[in-house]
């Protein structure tokens, strides 16, 4: 008894800065198995983006017993404030892109899940029952993860994604050593912090020229591929906002003179 509960407490730890986050869920009943296969699994903080019903009563038969998981459960009006904080964002998907996504399947992405909560709070998004993730919000994860099945049949109901990729956080948690956090200083940027730098970086480059309406949504997904692995910290992107400020007044500097000589 006293084993089972250290080992509890160390997947607790390992395991407490990780949110499972449903977006848009339109089933209450799923609500409350994901609740379910989060408590049994040793995960705590779910997180619902716009859910169509909640609280529900079908949810919390669902939960049987995990209740409390629901009762803890954070509502969000959007994506931003659901991921607010986190340094890496991990989302659930069955299709391929057009441009290479770094993907794992669920049992490789648990381990590397487990790794990077040593550096803070980490996402992991399970999109709507019928439609997935959009375009859009897959444009946010850093790594996409796929649940590898027969292939006659691909269809898993979301409880039954969220059961798979529990277990297999459980069992990377009991399986793995504690890893060291980097130091502060070179803790990767906070999801938002990435966010404006990629906003600020797009008005740069279509004020450049260089960005083109025909190209930009690909470009910019190739741009954040290439800064999601090199996983600045919060310093590197206040020096990269930097260069593009001062590239802004350089330009500005250049629109007068030219008016100037006119």
């Amino acid at each position: 008894m006293a084993a089972r509960t250290r080992a509890a407490d160390v997947i607790g730890t390992s395991l407490q800065g990780l949110r499972i986050v449903l977006v848009e869920p339109s089933h209450p009943g799923n609500i409350g198995a994901a609740a379910r296969a989060m408590k049994v699994m040793g995960l705590r903080h779910l997180v619902l983006i716009n859910p169509r019903f909640f609280p529900d009563p079908e949810a919390t038969a669902l939960a049987s017993g995990a209740e409390d998981v629901l009762d803890t459960a954070r509502v969000c009006a959007d994506l931003d404030t659901a991921l607010q904080g986190c340094h890496k964002v991990y989302g659930t998907s069955a299709r391929d892109r057009r441009i290479q996504w770094p993907s794992s399947n669920a049992r490789e992405a648990a381990g590397e899940i487990l790794t990077d909560l040593g550096n803070g709070d980490c996402a992991l998004l399970f999109g709507r029952e019928r439609t997935g993730l959009t375009n859009a919000e897959l444009d946010r994860c850093q790594v996409l993860v796929h649940i590898p099945t027969a292939e006659e049949y691909h269809s898993l109901n979301l409880g039954q994604a969220v059961q798979v990729l529990a277990y297999e956080l459980h069992i990377a948690a009991l399986t793995s050593s504690p890893q060291p956090a980097a130091p502060p200083e070179e803790q990767p940027a906070p999801v938002e912090d990435m966010e404006g730098f990629y906003g600020h970086l797009q008005h740069v480059l279509r004020r450049s020229g260089f960005l083109q309406d025909l190209r930009a949504t690909r470009m910019m997904r190739r741009l954040r591929r290439l800064f999601d692995r090199a996983g600045p910290s919060r310093n590197e992107v206040n020096i990269l906002r930097g260069i593009l400020t001062e590239i802004e007044r350089w330009a500005a500097k250049v629109d007068r003179k030219d008016q100037d000589s006119l």
